[in-house]
């Protein structure tokens, strides 16, 4: 199979205090176009740093390796060309935007993309009609759509907002950095449903977690162990259930 994503040897930094401080230290993965993979670890250890560095905030420096997406060099892209190439990230604090319409915000960005992709835009009427579609399948109240983006938001209502934004904007390789953290059982499920159900050939997915009852709903193809800024183990969803019975004690002994 192609590789949608291949990260080799990558490093980066981020400023602290006036010095740079390293966080990723040598980061090599492979996934394969249509594959799910899960990145566990503990805290700190450079999960949600490759989330940003791959989606491309500013506040990271990157200092060494590579990271080809579909052929192409992902760190020389800006964040705008990420998006139209299909790269989308899930935070694990969505923010709240106070004077911003969360469908005309939607909206926005569908079309944003599409136009990038030299695909006709969406009018008003086709969008909220998807838009309505999406949520109703997401468990979602379409009165969301009419208030301010995630503003007075439970934390599973922002979760699925974001799981939202993903099926509209139907990206080709998401991230989701630790979408499941405040869910309950029944809002997990509904997120998981929302990821699966975007699951193709032409779909990726990197889905940073601490959880292995999300990765009972999503069956990855490939469970990672991240700790200390690398890769320490790969293996399948089995790895998952390991970690939960032994935790990760071992793995940072091999760490040191």
């Amino acid at each position: 199979m192609s590789q949608f994503l291949s990260i080799s040897g990558l490093r980066a930094t981020i400023d602290d205090q006036g010095s740079p401080k390293e966080i990723l230290r040598g980061v090599d993965l492979e996934i394969p176009a249509g594959e799910v993979h899960a990145i566990m670890g503990p805290n700190g250890s450079g999960k949600s740093t490759l989330s940003y560095v791959l989606s491309g905030r500013e506040d990271y420096e990157v200092t060494g390796g590579e990271v080809s997406f579909e052929g192409r060099d992902l760190l020389a892209m800006e964040p705008e060309e990420r998006a139209a190439a299909g790269v989308f990230l899930a935070f694990q604090a969505p923010v709240e935007l106070p004077g911003v319409n969360n469908a005309n915000f939607l909206r926005t960005a569908v079309n944003a993309v599409r136009r990038a992709r030299n695909e006709p835009e969406l009018d008003a009427v086709q969008f909220l009609k998807a838009a309505r579609a999406e949520a109703k399948r997401l468990s979602m109240d379409a009165e969301m759509l009419k208030r301010n983006v995630n503003v007075g938001f439970s934390g599973g209502e922002k979760k699925r907002n974001e799981v939202l934004q993903m099926a509209l904007l139907q990206p080709r390789f998401a991230i989701l950095d630790e979408t499941d953290s405040g869910l309950d059982i029944d809002a997990l499920r509904v997120v998981a449903e929302g990821v699966k159900a975007l699951r193709s050939p032409s779909f990726s997915a990197l889905v940073i977690t601490h959880h292995q009852r999300l990765l009972d709903y999503l069956v990855p193809d490939r469970v990672h162990v991240m700790a200390r800024g690398r890769i320490l183990k790969s293996g399948g969803p089995e790895l998952a259930h390991q970690l939960e019975a032994q935790g990760y004690a071992g793995f940072l002994a091999e760490a040191a």
